[in-house]
């Protein structure tokens, strides 16, 4: 049976070139060289470089459970991979089930042509039952007993019965529009909603070409922040399949291909800068830096404790000044200090969710972070405070003389405190008690009390400016 898209849901070579550009982006540079001298080499000098960690690899379960049915009545199983010998034969070793592993070696592309010439010379014509899941395999199926087609359309399955008999077709429902939706995560575009706060605070909503500005700019940012999952999605697919709720997700669940993820990473990035172009200058500046830190923080920044969480802060912060610059509204000092805490706050809930979680499967060390589950507690402290020092910012704006100008009472935006420092409090309980998804964004629009916290909020403001 074939490796990629058969026995895994992915493909290897795709997997280490991803791994290579992450652990060793200097090296890469040397790929165009490499494949110049064959794509059996290219596929050797990645093998030598990454290690894959073979035993979160997306499996094909149903097919697996059927080798393993195989193997136990006595069949000879043969693992017949065009993917280097360097990173088939750690899968075989992991399966248990492979009495050999036929796979390319530096010079030959095992594929195709070359693979059913091997394998006929080795078992003979028609010697052998082969298992594949793609058009490559049409060759290997003409010269085999039987096919078995796998993770593939009813079209190949046709494909392949005119060249020999059809023993098993393991075809299960694809979804790639969800795929596609899930990997777009549009459900996390609600955050650059703060977009449109500096129009809400400074009661500009009104005017219709600066709310258009702000909605462009919105749609810009959820194309540019979508570019972003999907990179990071990429360059963290190994450490997702560790995580029980982020191996779902479509890259590392090997619904996604490497390559279509890549394709709509690129393509949300191209369209939010078209976007961009239409506003003022400074917009896509601001687009442009925050891409730069998102970039710097999903290859490394990530990786180093607190150093993420304040830049996740200030890329939330970003989006602020994001509005500011799409609108040419001025900037208020009390808004982007409020931000940061606010949302400096929200990140250390992020990961201490993520460490409860660790903590909870008695592990220690959070794979690709900077932090164990003795942090648990610190961070907890620090966020805490930094949830009470958004409140207090917002106290003193509200005897601040911005404020004067703008509200009729503004006295009344005090009651605004309680209400937000009961959803800050509410909110750290409930991730104490492990009752908060591992982003926050995503519990507050789940949770019926966060909105009518924030019901009650603008009501207040609508309040403070008419009364």
């Amino acid at each position: 049976m074939d490796l990629d898209g058969t026995l895994i849901r992915t493909d290897v070579l795709w997997e280490s070139l991803v791994q290579l550009v992450k652990r060793r982006p200097l090296q890469a540079l040397a790929i165009p060289f490499w494949w110049s001298r064959g794509r059996a080499n290219l596929k050797r000098e990645i093998a030598a470089r990454v290690e894959l960690d073979v035993a979160v690899l997306p499996y094909h379960q149903p097919f697996l459970a059927y080798l393993r049915t195989e193997h136990r009545a006595g069949r000879t199983l043969i693992l017949a991979t065009a993917a280097d010998r360097r990173l088939a034969e750690p899968v075989a070793r992991h399966i248990g089930l492979f009495a050999d592993v036929v796979a390319s070696d530096g010079t030959t592309n095992l594929r195709g042509h070359n693979k059913v010439r091997h394998l006929t010379e080795r078992l003979g014509p028609r010697g052998f039952d082969y298992a594949g899941n793609s058009t490559v395999d049409l060759p290997v199926w003409q010269g085999s007993r039987r096919a078995l087609v796998v993770n593939a359309d009813e079209r190949l399955a046709q494909r392949a019965r005119k060249l020999t008999e059809v023993s098993h077709v393991f075809n299960e429902p694809r979804r790639l529009l969800a795929a596609l939706i899930g990997a777009l995560r549009p459900h996390q575009w609600v955050k650059n909603l703060i977009i449109l706060v500096p129009l809400l605070t400074s009661h500009q909503l009104v005017p219709s070409a600066l709310l258009a500005n702000a909605l462009l700019a919105f749609a810009a940012f959820s194309l540019a922040a979508s570019a972003v999952y999907g990179l990071n999605d990429l360059l963290d697919m190994e450490a997702d399949r560790h995580h029980p709720s982020k191996r779902a997700r479509p890259l590392a669940a090997g619904t996604l291909s490497v390559p279509v993820g890549f394709g709509l990473a690129l393509g949300c990035f191209c369209l939010s800068i078209v976007l961009a172009l239409l506003l003022p200058p400074p917009f896509l500046l601001v687009l442009g830096g925050y891409f730069v830190l998102t970039t710097a923080y999903s290859l490394r920044l990530k990786q180093l404790a607190l150093v993420d969480v304040f830049f996740l802060a200030v890329l939330y912060t970003m989006r602020l000044i994001a509005g500011h610059a799409a609108t040419g509204i001025k900037y208020s000092p009390w808004l982007l200090a409020f931000s940061m805490f606010l949302f400096l706050s929200l990140a250390l809930v992020k990961r201490f969710t993520e460490l409860r979680t660790l903590r909870a499967d008695k592990e220690q060390d959070a794979r690709g972070r900077g932090y164990s589950a003795r942090d648990l507690e610190f961070l907890a402290t620090l966020g805490i405070v930094n949830g009470g020092l958004a409140v207090l910012v917002l106290a003193l704006y509200v005897h601040s003389p911005e404020v004067a100008g703008l509200y009729h009472s503004p006295i009344l935006l005090l009651a605004v405190c309680p209400l937000l420092l009961y959803w800050i409090s509410r909110v750290w309980l409930l991730a104490h008690r492990g009752l908060v998804h591992d982003d926050p964004i995503v519990f507050a629009l789940r949770d019926a009390v966060s909105y009518a916290i924030g019901g009650a909020t603008l009501a207040i403001l609508w309040l403070a400016t008419h009364w």
